[in-house]
């Protein structure tokens, strides 16, 4: 499915905000590096929606033009359709065309048995299928994806191995850009999913070394969805079995716990499947699986 831009994004230069003099010449040296790389061909850009891959996406268009650039949506189970939504938006904002692939990572043992390497096993399979797929057909001289500078210092970021295995560039990163100036950037371009909080993918609930199915997938959709819809914007539904551990952002605990949402949140969660609610005191926790797993044994991306 390729959905086309509504304008002329190489027109989508940042004006409503002054961007930094560092900030300035982060554009230029990534514009410069996707120009080098692309040559005269085109870039696929791995796109989510998020906020890195929003920034990267609209930088390419900035400097290549919209015709020399596709977004390109992995769609799976593990992909909420929420988030599928919101990515097609930002798209149509930067003007830049999107291709949907879908991605076959449950097909993938590996995959099921979600060790703290699971994030290698799903990227492998996108940028695999992006070769497979779509690099012939679209005239792809290059991909990249949107990895930050502080993505780059983590040990829990399995996924740069997949992306080193199949020469995706990583423009962001080595431009030394973190994820505030990614922020910046979006708030330049004027993009909606500037201050999106993160969205990992829906596997990332489910406890490490406990199987990924479908239908453990669209559990956690479903209660994230109704509870979003209860004004709850950054919220993390843990999969325990029987038990859905809410995490959200410390300032909304008390609010979610308190008579005037607790029954709605409850209800919610049940209809989706769980039998217990659980609120995290920590609050949101990125990470929580795969760090202390990744600290412990040296797993490293």
């Amino acid at each position: 499915v390729v959905h086309r831009p509504h304008r002329d994004a190489r027109l989508m230069v940042p004006r409503t905000l002054e961007l930094t003099p560092a900030d300035t010449a982060v554009v230029d040296r990534v514009g410069a590096a996707l120009t080098a790389a692309v040559g005269t061909g085109r870039l696929g850009v791995a796109f989510s929606g998020g906020v890195d891959s929003s920034v990267l996406l609209a930088l390419a268009v900035h400097a290549l033009g919209a015709q020399r650039v596709v977004g390109v949506l992995g769609v799976s189970p593990s992909l909420a359709e929420d988030e599928r939504r919101a990515a097609h938006e930002v798209a149509r904002v930067i003007g830049a065309p999107v291709v949907e692939v879908r991605t076959a990572e449950g097909d993938d043992p590996d995959y099921r048995r979600n060790g703290p390497d699971r994030c290698y096993f799903c990227k492998k399979e996108l940028f695999a299928t992006i070769d497979r797929a779509l690099a012939q057909a679209h005239g792809l001289t290059a991909v990249a994806y949107g990895e930050n500078a502080d993505d780059a210092r983590r040990p829990d970021r399995p996924g740069s191995r997949a992306a080193t295995e199949h020469a995706v560039l990583r423009p962001l990163a080595e431009a030394g850009v973190d994820k505030a100036g990614v922020r910046r950037l979006a708030r330049a371009f004027g993009l909606p999913s500037a201050d999106k909080p993160a969205a990992p993918c829906l596997a990332s609930r489910i406890p490490h070394h406990e199987e990924v199915t479908p239908e453990k997938l669209r559990q956690v959709e479903q209660a994230e969805s109704a509870l979003r819809r209860l004004g709850l914007g950054d919220v993390r539904v843990r999969h325990h079995g029987e038990i859905a551990r809410l995490e959200v952002p410390t300032a909304d605990i008390a609010a979610v716990s308190g008579d005037g949402l607790r029954e709605a949140v409850l209800a919610a969660v049940r209809a989706a499947g769980f039998r217990f609610v659980a609120v995290d005191l920590a609050g949101i926790q990125s990470g929580a699986f795969t760090l202390p797993l990744v600290t412990r044994h040296g797993l490293t991306g």
